[in-house]
């Protein structure tokens, strides 16, 4: 999870940096751990041409250059730390506009100060967007994944014990297993496997895990590995991997964790959404 930003802790303008051009020049690092391709007209116009209901939608938002704008826009918001206007942007955006809404739902929803109500509300609205999403762009990785995020999000709400009795831990893995079908280089995704693999072997033990949810210690370790390898830069790669060591063997693996902490810590957040991680890096595992 991510957490609120220390007060003491300087934070770039992330917004004077993404002006103009700034947000192309530093796409690929922004988007190394979702491989989201750059929201440019040709994007647009490509999916438009594959799939028919998109293009009607396309075309009734004033075209492919107007959608690519308005795309870019939001992600401009999320990527300075706006997550409200991110997500009010996105949602009006469709299929492509669902994926920057999504995400920045799925941080928002990490703030304090929110009531559970409210926090199921916004994921619940994220999960109508996605399942919306996916059935214009069956073909998107992001729309999996970032279906696959809401539906994570809203499952650690109401707890993993119900969230794999009501189905929707399945759910979660399948969305996740069609991501990396369609991008395999998608680090997020193998993160989001590897925890799901370690919270239920957790929960519910090597030997029950593996015979009903086909959930492992190994493939946990195997997907945090590979996202590492994918996105080194990431700090919330080596958070989560530690997270993962800590679910799985708190007492083995403290001083691993510890030291994939440090190492969050140490690198140059690229955005508003790294500089919480690496925040919360600073202060360590709880």
């Amino acid at each position: 999870m991510r957490a609120k930003a220390h007060p003491s802790v300087h934070r770039p303008d992330f917004a004077q940096r993404f002006c103009g051009s700034g947000l192309r020049e530093y796409w690929h690092r922004l988007h190394l751990g979702d491989q989201e391709p750059f929201p440019d007209a040709q994007r647009v116009a490509r999916c438009a041409k594959q799939h028919a209901e998109f293009a009607s939608w396309v075309d009734a938002h004033d075209g492919a250059k107007a959608v690519a704008e308005a795309v870019r826009d939001a992600w401009r918001d999320f990527h300075a730390g706006e997550y409200l206007d991110a997500i009010e942007a996105g949602q009006k955006l469709g299929a492509l506009g669902a994926t920057v809404a999504n995400k920045a739902a799925a941080i928002h929803s990490l703030e304090s100060g929110q009531s559970e109500s409210g926090v199921l509300k916004l994921l619940e609205a994220a999960i109508a967007r996605g399942e919306q999403a996916l059935a214009l762009l069956p073909d998107y990785a992001n729309a999996h994944y970032m279906l696959a995020l809401a539906l994570g999000r809203y499952s650690q709400r109401i707890s993993i014990v119900r969230a794999l009795s009501t189905g929707l831990a399945g759910r979660v893995r399948a969305q996740l297993d069609a991501t990396l079908k369609l991008a395999p280089k998608h680090a997020d995704a193998h993160i989001a496997l590897g925890l799901y693999h370690a919270e239920i072997v957790a929960k519910m033990g090597s030997l029950l895990a593996a015979v009903t949810y086909q959930a492992s210690r190994e493939s946990a370790l195997e997907h945090f590995q590979r996202a590492l390898k994918l996105a080194p830069e990431a700090p919330i790669a080596h958070i989560e991997y530690a997270n993962g060591l800590l679910l799985l063997d708190a007492s083995a693996n403290r001083e691993l964790a510890r030291k994939l902490y440090q190492q969050a810590a140490a690198h140059e957040p690229a955005d508003a959404m790294e500089q919480l991680d690496v925040e919360r890096a600073r202060r360590g595992p709880v």
